[in-house]
């Protein structure tokens, strides 16, 4: 990997720390990947008092003192996930984050866990774009501009903003199965709800004149992970979608996890990361496939036909989640937590060597639990992949992970080089 580009972690004593696990922000190119916030005050290390609203509170302060520690504004936050023990409790949510986005509203996904560290009500992660980008002494476009966007074809909210593009990604909003004709959950069971939550986001990226397969990762949320068969279904006629993507059998990055509950109860939630080929102003528009996206699967790790084991777009790898799988068998390995996390992550490091890069260009590690009390035995393995805590990270306990397994890991990795433009 070339030294082009740096893999910049920051911290501030005004924010929880990471124990030396993981760090508050990390920025490369242009994008800040924050850790997600969970409701603790820094100066005790302690859960604040109160209920949801005061959680809720203090997890946006949190954030907004590492944003403000990078000399940012919190309107620079492209995309808001908020991570609710009971879904009941989003209302409470909602009041609080008005007053941190009276008038900007970002890109946002809010879904209902099975638990959260320190039995937290909320966990709030924020992604931030970072105009001067991190080229070492030669500072980029400080004045790259934000689109934001909204199309009356895909449901609408005071909330949230449809999609945020900055500078080669556009960052949509989870797309819930919703009609936005009647603003209602579509009739029929998963598999009419799973086509219409991906007709949202097919109408989203049709308003903004970006293909489908301009997709590089794929985040499904399920209420049952029973369901994923019928979802699967639905899913491979969406993907791939072109001629061209059919030909070289191009699918997504992908993560699919189960939620204890999602907004409006809906039974399906679809989150989509997109490719965007021409930037953002003041870069100088670029033809849509000017940069390419670069698919990449190894025998070295798990492989499915749903899923591309990662997705290359300029300064970007999306990994899919990798299971606790051998990919010799394809079964799961041996023993209990510890070796199932090491065996993520060694599923994780033989994508990333397949792709010469090194665990070092990981800028953010998302990790799924089946019980959130093997949180230390995880750590364990964890240590000796990261000993030096760089990247950002996410955690959440969830009510079931595909193969029954007992952790689900993925990353997002730094790509110095980036992609290059077709020939």
């Amino acid at each position: 990997m070339s030294g082009y580009n740096t893999v910049l972690p920051r911290n501030t004593e005004n924010a929880p720390n990471g124990n030396g696990l993981y760090s508050q922000t990390v920025a490369f190119s242009h994008y800040n990947n924050l850790s997600a916030q969970l409701p603790i005050e820094p100066k005790t290390g302690e859960l604040v008092a109160g209920g949801i609203k005061e959680q809720s509170e203090q997890c946006f302060n949190n954030i907004k003192a590492i944003v403000e520690s990078i000399d940012h504004v919190m309107s620079d936050i492209v995309r808001i996930t908020v991570f609710v023990k009971n879904i009941k409790d989003v209302d409470a949510v909602d009041e609080v984050y008005k007053t941190f986005f009276p008038t900007y509203v970002p890109s946002r996904t809010t879904v209902a866990v099975a638990a959260l560290p320190m039995d937290a009500l909320v966990q709030i992660e924020a992604l931030v774009s970072h105009g001067e980008g991190t080229i070492p002494n030669a500072p980029q476009a400080g004045d790259l501009i934000k689109l934001t966007n909204n199309t009356a074809k895909a449901p609408t909210s005071s909330l949230s903003t449809q999609t945020v593009s900055f500078s080669h990604y556009n960052n949509l909003s989870a797309q819930l199965p919703i009609d936005p004709k009647t603003g209602r959950l579509v009739s029929g069971g998963v598999k009419e709800q799973t086509g219409q939550a991906l007709k949202n986001i097919k109408a989203i990226l049709e308003s903004i004149d970006v293909p489908f397969d301009d997709i590089v990762k794929i985040n499904i949320f399920l209420k049952d992970l029973s369901d994923i068969e019928a979802v699967n279904e639905v899913y491979t006629t969406f993907f791939p979608d072109s001629a061209i993507a059919r030909t070289v059998g191009y699918v997504p990055a992908r993560t699919t996890v189960e939620a204890s509950a999602l907004p409006m109860d809906a039974l399906v939630q679809i989150e989509a990361v997109v490719s965007h080929g021409d930037g953002t102003p003041p870069q100088a528009v670029e033809d849509r496939h000017g940069i390419v996206i670069w698919a990449n699967n190894t025998e070295n790790a798990p492989k499915s036909s749903l899923s591309t084991q990662t997705v290359a777009f300029s300064h970007y790898n999306h990994l899919s989640a990798q299971l606790p799988l051998d990919p010799k068998t394809g079964e799961l390995v041996a023993g209990g937590v510890k070796e199932q996390a090491e065996q993520c992550l060694t599923n994780i490091k033989a994508i990333v060597e397949s792709i010469d890069h090194v665990m070092d260009d990981v800028v953010k590690v998302n990790i799924f639990l089946k019980d959130i009390a093997d949180m230390d035995a995880v750590d364990e393995a964890y240590k000796t992949f990261f000993p030096g805590g760089v990247p950002a990270r996410r955690t959440v306990g969830v009510s079931a992970l595909p193969k029954d397994a007992l952790v689900q890991i993925d990353v997002i990795v730094s790509n110095a080089e980036g992609t290059p433009p077709r020939a």
